[in-house]
């Protein structure tokens, strides 16, 4: 039989046809989740009076189809130029000349420390409309890097609160997340009818009313010193306190495993270290914060932070913060907090947390693994888990860290990828 011999020209026209029809489905798949992140932000900010008892929207339940998205992804479509870490002050400059280079990035993120009303009303129902939500408990993060650097690890963080709390609410403060990227990061949480949700902090509402006030407005006039130290991460220490001081609830850093429900906890605060001897707490820390709304010690913790804020001292306006300030109203009546030891929080400190990562190579190694998750099965909330010096660490198979996570991760995908 003889062979139907096809032209080159009709080759070249049908791989032409078949590219057509993939970019065009691309192209559908894209804008079709966009489509579903703007009706769910549209249904987040339906018209109603801030001080109304805002509607609460139903949650998605569409069969996720997307994969959590990787960190290496080099995603376009996020507004990497307004990204809060362009504010990382240029090398070895002067007081005087970082000054005049914040100056002008001020007019660059304009969007971000200046709002209009509509804004400030948007947010504020936003969060209403995830608490009004018949909510165990209310949780809060923060996320000032861009959506892209979200990774893997992040998101078992996410599993392992809502492992332990599925009927608790939380809400990231984060402008990257409060986007079409964020929202497909979120969607596997979403589909199983978790309650989650990105938005973009409102600096001045949360700011308004409490010392941090007249110190935003400073820094808003482009005399401050910004210092030297990421203004994102100094901001993230004061977002923390003004949002929990203003809504109440639990804040964690997102580079914290979940191993026990927080529901039994009120106004607590953890210690990372204590003295050998006496016991007494040498240093508290500011990854997990439980208050009350209106709570005197996060006005102290916002009033401190207004006062001595130094942007050249890494820490100074976080975990020491935090400690300078129990340390001066420890005994003083009114205030009504617990510092917990450091098993509640910290059980690892950041110089031995690679142990955790880390197979047992020998008998002796498997014996201290069941050890160690015997110990932290007992009065360890969670371990928070020093991104900066983990992150790039592998989490092994056999490991604690690792056996902690299959036991309390949701989605559980990604339990050795990182």
């Amino acid at each position: 039989m003889r062979k139907l011999k096809l032209s080159p020209q009709f080759l070249d026209a049908k791989k032409i046809s078949l590219s057509l029809i993939l970019i065009t489905a691309l192209i559908f798949l894209f804008f079709a989740h966009s489509l579903l992140y703007n009706d769910f932000l549209h249904s987040s900010s339906s018209s109603s009076s801030v001080n109304e008892v805002a509607h609460v929207p139903q949650l998605l339940h569409v069969k996720s189809t997307i994969e959590l998205l990787s960190t290496k992804e080099d995603i376009h479509h996020v507004h990497t130029h307004h990204n809060l870490y362009s504010l990382i002050p240029p090398f070895n400059l002067t007081e005087e000349e970082r000054i005049k280079w914040f100056r002008n990035k001020l007019t660059e993120h304009h969007h971000f420390f200046y709002s209009n009303n509509s804004s400030r009303t948007r947010f504020h129902r936003r969060i209403h409309e995830l608490f009004n939500n018949n909510c165990e408990l209310q949780f809060f993060m923060t996320w000032i890097s861009p959506a892209a650097s979200f990774g893997g690890r992040d998101f078992l963080g996410i599993e392992t609160l809502f492992k332990l709390h599925p009927n608790g609410c939380l809400m990231i403060l984060s402008e990257s997340l409060d986007s079409s990227h964020g929202y497909r990061i979120l969607k596997p949480l979403l589909d199983r009818g978790f309650k989650v949700t990105a938005v973009k902090p409102h600096l001045e509402f949360l700011f308004r009313k409490t010392p941090a006030q007249a110190w935003f407005d400073d820094l808003k006039s482009g005399n401050k010193d910004p210092g030297e130290i990421p203004l994102p991460q100094n901001l993230s220490n004061l977002i923390r306190l003004a949002v929990l001081y203003k809504y109440g609830g639990v804040y964690l850093d997102t580079d914290f495993i979940v191993l026990k429900s927080f529901t039994g906890l009120r106004n607590s605060i953890g210690a990372q270290s204590v003295h050998p001897d006496s016991k007494n707490w040498t240093r508290l820390n500011n990854a997990v914060l439980v208050f009350d709304m209106n709570h005197p010690l996060l006005f102290r913790f916002i009033q401190e932070f207004a006062a001595t804020f130094d942007g050249n001292k890494w820490g100074h306006n976080g975990p020491y913060l935090v400690s300078r300030v129990v340390q001066k109203v420890t005994g003083t009546p009114g205030y009504n907090f617990t510092v917990l030891p450091p098993m509640a929080f910290y059980p690892v400190g950041w110089t031995r947390i690679d142990g955790l990562f880390k197979k047992p190579e020998n008998r002796a190694e498997s014996k201290w693994v069941k050890a160690k998750l015997k110990q932290l099965s007992g009065d360890t909330y969670g371990v928070h888990l020093w991104n900066r010096q983990s992150s790039k660490i592998r989490i092994e198979e056999g490991s604690v860290m690792a056996t902690l996570i299959s036991e309390h991760c949701i989605i559980c995908e990604y339990v050795h990828s990182y």
